[in-house]
């Protein structure tokens, strides 16, 4: 017979213990990554002007933070700046279009003890940082300021990301690490 603790550490390691994880804090989290999205959009739509979608996905995601209605549109929206970004060459717009992606995304924040759960509390940032990464190190401090205690504690109910050596999961453990100061 397993005893609570070892049913818990079967449960981490599969990835199925819940997190405490109330809408107000997903509105936050969501909140946050659109912020980082709409600074990533002006990127997009120099290259697409005529493209509509990854801004259609921050403004649901902008949305979805006052009211807190998670719908199935939101879910098409955060899909169409997903197809938007793979329909540009490989670019800075590709990742200011993930951005939106992820901003839309993060509404959908599961509560399990997950470190892929933290790729939808940052992954906005992440492309943010990667589509403009001359500006790396000036937009992860800008980042760093517009988390607030909210998004921090949100993220350290997570265990933290493994570290990979493609360019988002570098930027991705950078900021996780900064973020949980």
């Amino acid at each position: 017979m397993r005893s609570p603790a070892d049913e818990l550490e079967r449960r981490e390691v599969a990835g199925t213990a819940e997190v405490e994880l109330s809408l107000d804090d997903i509105r936050c989290v969501v909140g946050f990554a659109a912020t980082c999205a709409r600074r990533a959009l002006p990127i997009y739509e120099m290259a697409q002007p005529d493209d509509a979608r990854p801004r259609a996905a921050i403004d649901g995601a902008e949305a979805f933070a006052e009211t807190g209605h998670r719908t199935a549109a939101l879910r098409q929206l955060a899909w169409a700046a997903h197809k938007a970004a793979r329909e540009v060459p490989a670019s800075a717009a590709t990742d200011a279009a993930l951005a939106a992606m992820h901003a839309a995304g993060a509404a959908f924040l599961h509560p399990l003890y997950n470190p892929h759960q933290v790729k939808h509390v940052l992954g906005s940032a992440v492309h943010l940082v990667l589509a403009d990464p001359d500006a790396a190190g000036e937009l992860a401090e800008w980042i760093v300021t517009q988390a607030d205690t909210t998004v921090r504690a949100v993220l350290r109910r997570f265990p933290p990301p493994a570290g990979g050596r493609a360019k988002f999961g570098a930027v991705l453990v950078r900021l996780d690490t900064e973020l949980r100061r």
